[in-house]
This record gives structure tokens, sequence and C-alpha cells, in this order.
């Protein structure tokens, strides 16, 4: 596998690592726990009524599902630069 592939490949499979470990992460809301991945993937939209004061802590769950896959995606770079420079 050459060089460019093998980092978009550990790049992307740290980033769905990292937003699953992020959305496992994720805040309560109060008095119902975690909030689904419906309402955490729409920052919220998809919240009617009384839910919708919930918004706040689905757009914080969000935001830690992509930082959590940004991290995951670099570690997973820096893993094959690690790698590549180790087998020279």
């Amino acid at each position: 596998m050459d060089k460019n592939k093998m980092m978009a490949v550990s790049g992307a499979g740290g980033f769905v690592a990292g937003a699953f470990i992020g959305y496992l992460y994720r805040p309560p809301a109060f008095l119902t726990g975690q909030l689904p991945f419906k309402h955490v993937i729409s920052r919220g939209t998809t919240l009617k009524g009384f839910e919708q004061i919930y918004i706040q802590v689905a757009q914080t769950s969000f935001n830690y599902l992509i930082m959590g896959g940004l991290i995951g995606a670099m570690l997973g770079v820096v893993a094959v630069i690690l790698y590549q420079n180790k087998a020279k």
C-alpha cells in the first residue's frame, strides 16, 4: 500500500473510531440522560415542543462527536508517519 493511501485509510479509520468514542462520552441531558443519535447528529433540530430545551445539549454532544473524530484522525495519521519512519 502506498504512503498516501495508507494515511488516508488510517485517518478515516481514526476519524470513525474517534467520533464513536466522542459519541459515547457525550454529556447527559437533565432528567433524560444522553440524547439519541438522531438528535445529536442533527444538532437538536429534530427536537420538538418541550424537548427544545435540550438543543444546547445536542449541540454540545455533536461537538464532542466532531472533536473526537478530528483527534482520532490526527492520531491515525501520526501513527502512520511514525510507523513509516521506524520502517526506514
